[in-house]
């Protein structure tokens, strides 16, 4: 049933958040989980900031869910869409708040 459905975009989308820094975002819902996933979502969450990206969810295939934190990969436990928006908008504001100038 499932190898009927095509992929479908949920968000595709880009937030300017500064002058120098924005967040894109973009989800699909897929037919078949992405190699190393358990679920049926491809999305990647960034945070880019003086065209550097410094944070980043994705779930690449045969990856499965991780996340990046400048240079730095470790495994990102995805509990469904909310979660993951929920999760990576709280680690966007930790590191705008970490990093602003004063």
């Amino acid at each position: 049933m499932l190898s009927n459905m095509k992929a479908r975009c949920l968000v595709d989308r880009r937030v300017t958040l500064s002058a120098t820094a924005f967040a894109e975002l973009v989800l699909w819902e897929v037919p078949e989980p992405v190699a190393g996933s358990a679920h049926r979502y491809k999305y990647r969450l960034a945070l880019v900031e003086r065209e550097v990206c410094v944070l980043r969810y994705d779930n690449e295939a045969g990856k499965g869910d991780h996340m990046h934190v400048g240079a730095v990969e470790r495994p990102y436990r995805f509990e469904g869409i909310d979660g993951l928006l929920a999760d990576f908008g709280a680690h966007v504001k930790e590191w705008l708040d970490a990093n602003r100038n004063p």
